[in-house]
């Protein structure tokens, strides 16, 4: 007696677990970041199993990305791209209560770095994909499948890399769907709102650098480059930018409003967004511009006074912001802090209309009658950035059911990250729906 066909729903959990022990950290240095060939293999490998062929693009030694081409049954159509990175950020071990490459499932969930960022979405479309091609299920139109690599670290050796160099294996494509979005915030035990992504913020990750006289650290010092360095990026640090409303934040916010009972005000869109209770990490930093220090370095040995000193400066900028944002920092750093820009890439923005966002709506209520689709715009970055220079229109939508009193935006790079099993499960039987119809 042959055992029944697992569906994407009953595979998903094993695949996120498989995908989690592969450690893919991702450093921002070459030498030191680990593992994306690997998974992109494992990838390769389970979609071979089921007769899909895979294309593995290498942009250095060992950083490697995936992709694959499904036909559907209406060639004339654009074609869907479906992505999702296999990188993840860096994990202590002695900072959590699992390990964090282990896959543990405990109280309902799956442990582990990548869990929600985004080795939950990378199962389902492998799920969804595996079933469909046992079952002999076609999409209406091409699915492009993308796994790639580096896209924590700004995608220069992932999503960027195929666009530069491979653009042939997503030729066709005029949509996509990937992270961040897709997810609940419960209103009420009759309805949940389900976050899709529609814009993001550019990011501007800058170099600041202060000079100084060099000399002993004995001495008196007016000219001293590390003083000079910690006041400005205090000043930064401390600095509250002006409010900005674009379209995107003030649909989100108005919809919500109505929903919830509570009065919007455009003119202090923080009073609303401080009662969302959970998604209120996602959407407080998507109505202003950002900039958080992150990394300092200066000196080499305790008594010298270095001539130079170094920040990092992790800044996040609305559509359309982006050189005013400048021109606001080089004010606040001061003329004598040099800036230059380690990575630097545009805010996304599309419209919450059209087939495809009636096709997701649609999934999501099939399965989830309380649900309603509304958009929003993400404070970080993703893939998104390198696949709308080929003109693709991107969405965030990686479809999952959470508890309500999940924290899930201090889930993405925090301790403990973890998903729900049945919000894996969930999202499959919405992902599979979607992908049917879109």
């Amino acid at each position: 007696m042959t055992s029944p066909t697992p569906s994407s729903a009953d595979e998903v959990v094993d695949l996120c677990r498989d995908l989690i022990r592969i450690d893919t950290t991702n450093t921002g240095d070459n030498a030191t970041s680990a593992g994306e060939r690997v998974a992109a293999e494992y990838v390769a490998e389970k979609l071979a199993e089921v007769g899909v062929d895979a294309e593995l693009r290498e942009s250095a030694p060992g950083r490697t990305s995936l992709v694959a081409r499904i036909p559907g049954t209406d060639p004339s159509r654009g074609a869907l791209l479906v992505h999702g990175h296999l990188d993840v950020v860096p994990a202590d071990p002695q900072e959590w209560s699992v390990d964090p490459f282990g896959g543990e499932i405990r109280d309902g969930y799956l442990w582990g770095r990548g869990a929600v960022d985004m080795k939950d979405f990378d199962a389902m479309v492998l799920a969804v994909v595996r079933d469909w091609q046992r079952t002999g299920v076609r999409p209406p139109r091409d699915l492009v499948l993308a796994f790639t690599a580096d896209e924590e670290a700004g995608g220069d050796y992932g999503a960027h890399f195929l666009v530069d160099n491979h653009a042939d294996l997503l030729e066709g494509c005029t949509e996509a769907v990937g992270e961040v979005g897709g997810f609940s915030f419960t209103v009420s035990e009759d309805l949940r709102l389900y976050l899709v992504q529609t814009a993001e913020k550019g990011i501007q990750w800058l170099r600041a650098t202060a000079h100084g006289r060099p000399g002993h650290g004995s001495m008196i010092h007016d000219d001293n480059a590390v003083t000079a360095l910690a006041e400005a990026v205090a000043r930064v640090g401390r600095h509250r930018f002006p409010i900005v409303l674009t379209d995107t934040a003030a649909a989100f916010l108005a919809e919500v409003s109505e929903l919830l009972g509570i009065e919007f005000d455009p003119a202090d869109p923080e009073a609303t967004i401080s009662k969302l209770g959970p998604i209120a990490g996602f959407v407080g930093a998507t109505v202003r511009n950002t900039a958080n220090p992150t990394r300092l370095d200066a000196g080499y040995k305790e008594n010298v006074v270095p001539s130079q000193a170094h920040a990092t400066l992790d800044c996040r900028t609305l559509p359309g912001q982006s050189e005013a944002f400048l021109k606001e920092i080089r004010d606040l750093l001061g003329p004598d802090i040099d800036i230059a820009h380690i990575q630097r890439q545009p805010a996304v923005e599309t419209t919450f209309d059209g087939p495809l966002v009636a096709a997701m709506s649609a999934a999501l209520l099939a399965e989830d009658p309380g649900a309603k689709a509304v958009p929003y715009m993400l404070s970080g970055g993703t893939d998104a950035k390198a696949w709308q220079r080929l003109g693709i229109r991107c969405f965030g939508f990686a479809p999952l059911r959470l508890p309500p009193d999940l924290n899930f935006a201090g889930l993405f790079h925090g301790i403990d990250e973890r998903v729900p099993v049945e919000g894996l499960r969930f999202g499959a039987r919405v992902l599979d729906r979607f992908l049917r119809t879109s």
